[in-house]
Formats: structure tokens, C-alpha cells, sequence
């Protein structure tokens, strides 16, 4: 039986700065249930305290605690390994990391850094990578892209590629599809993997990674979900919904919740 939802926000909850339809009426639903609730996101352009602010500029009602970014996992990554980090990263959140120092860098960490993706930036990074075998390359998503008012654009996932290519070294994930970051979620919920679903619109970090990590999975057919991801993936999801809105009716309305395939 479920008792603890894990919600990702962009493409799920809102697509730009535009609620989906039917979003808030869902996350209030699901709020007054008496399920256990946690937002999470690899959204790496943002700190936490901005990503709660244009949720509620957007009238969702979420208090900064209960969101998870994979900003904050990576920064817990570098402070318990205690690594020094050469960042290439986005300047909303390079604050973020401002107490540990970056002389003498031991680490490499990658955020979506947008426009501050250059050749020149990226092979300052590939050269801290290749100072020695030790380095290591730290990303805090895979993810290949997003959707955005426009359409869809690059995410993380390819420039942490090329870097892997270069370096030949893999890329240590501290967002998701990393098991970590959904486990860290299901702890801070007192839930166990099992007694989790994660709803969310990329079948591979979303919905692949959640099933990898033990928890249910239902794929949401907003944001960046493609015809047919749903068959690109194994394992596959427990459950497929037109959208948020969707999702919670089905959920709410099962009390076991997804039902045996």
C-alpha cells in the first residue's frame, strides 16, 4: 500500500512558470490525504529557496522542507567525501557551494550551467579531470532534456557525456535516476522504497530509476514525455497517466494502489 508520494515538479507540476492543468487541485488532493508528501527535482539552475518561491508565485502551497534538489544532495556529497570542487555550474547556485573551497580542486561538479557551456568552460573542467586519476566528476542529473515554454532544450546529461568521453571516467550521480537520491527522499517520508510512488514525465531518471531504487513508478504524459516512452524503458512503470491531475485520482481512489500487473 503506498504512503508516501515523491513528486518531480517541472513537466509534472508546471511547464515554464505556467501550472498543467488541474496541478494545484491535485497537489492540494493530496496534501489534506494524509499521504506523506516530498518534491524532488533535478533542476540545478535554481537554489531550493527559489524553486519554492516560483512554486508558490505559481499558488502551490509547499513549504521549503519538503523539497529535495539534487543542488543540495551534491553539495552533501562534496561536505561528507570532503572534496574540494572546481564548479561548472549554473551562478543562480554557486552560492550554494561558497563554504567549501575551490583552491586546489579535487572534484569537478557539474549543474546545468546553460549559457556558461562553453568550449572554454568545458575544457577547463576536462583539464582539473585529467590532472590526476583521482579526480572525480561529479553531476547532479542525467538527464538528456527538458521541456521549456518553447520546446524542449538540453539538459545536463549530454555535457556530462562528453566529459565522461574525454576523461574516461564515470560520472558519480548525485540527483536523479541515482538510487541515493530517491532513498534519501524515502527516508526523510519514514517510508520504505516499496510503500513509495514517484510520479514523473522522464521515463528513464523518473520512472526507470525509481523502479531500479524499489519504489513504484507512474509516467505522467506532460512535460517532456514522447509517445512511446513508456516501452523504452525497463523495468517499466506501474502505472501510465494522461496527468497529474490523473495520477492522484487513480492513487486516491485504489488502496492498493498500483494494481498487480
Amino acid at each position: 500500500m503506498i504512503k508516501g508520494v515523491l513528486l518531480d515538479l517541472s513537466g509534472v507540476l508546471y511547464v515554464g512558470d505556467t501550472p498543467i492543468n488541474g496541478a494545484l487541485e491535485a497537489i492540494n488532493r493530496l496534501q489534506t490525504s494524509g499521504m506523506q508528501l516530498r518534491f524532488i527535482t533535478n533542476t540545478s539552475r535554481k537554489t531550493r529557496l527559489q524553486v519554492v518561491q516560483e512554486l508558490r508565485n505559481m499558488g502551490f502551497n509547499i513549504a521549503e522542507d519538503l523539497v529535495f534538489t539534487c543542488v543540495i544532495a551534491a553539495r552533501d556529497y562534496l561536505t561528507s567525501h570532503s572534496l574540494r570542487p572546481h564548479l561548472l555550474v549554473h551562478p543562480n547556485i554557486r552560492r550554494e557551494f561558497e563554504t567549501l573551497a575551490d583552491q586546489q580542486p579535487n572534484a569537478v561538479v557539474l549543474g546545468d550551467a546553460a549559457d556558461d557551456f562553453t568550449y572554454a568552460s568545458l575544457n577547463r573542467a576536462f583539464r582539473v579531470l585529467s590532472s590526476s586519476p583521482d579526480i572525480p566528476l561529479i553531476a547532479m542529473g542525467y538527464n538528456r532534456y527538458f521541456r521549456e515554454a518553447d520546446g524542449l532544450s538540453l539538459d545536463l546529461g549530454p555535457f556530462v557525456k562528453a566529459l565522461e568521453f574525454a576523461s574516461g571516467k564515470q560520472a558519480i550521480i548525485t540527483g536523479k535516476p541515482d538510487a541515493t537520491f530517491f532513498h534519501q527522499a524515502c527516508d526523510a517520508m519514514g517510508c520504505r522504497p516499496e510503500q513509495t510512488l514517484m510520479i514523473g514525465d522522464d521515463a528513464i531518471s523518473d520512472v526507470e530509476g525509481a523502479k531500479k531504487a524499489g519504489l513504484k513508478a507512474c509516467l505522467v504524459k506532460t512535460g517532456k514525455y514522447q509517445p512511446g516512452d513508456e516501452n523504452s524503458i525497463q523495468p517499466g512503470a506501474d502505472d501510465l497517466a494522461e496527468n497529474i491531475q490523473d495520477a492522484v485520482e487513480r492513487l486516491l481512489s485504489q488502496a492498493d494502489y498500483p494494481a498487480s500487473q
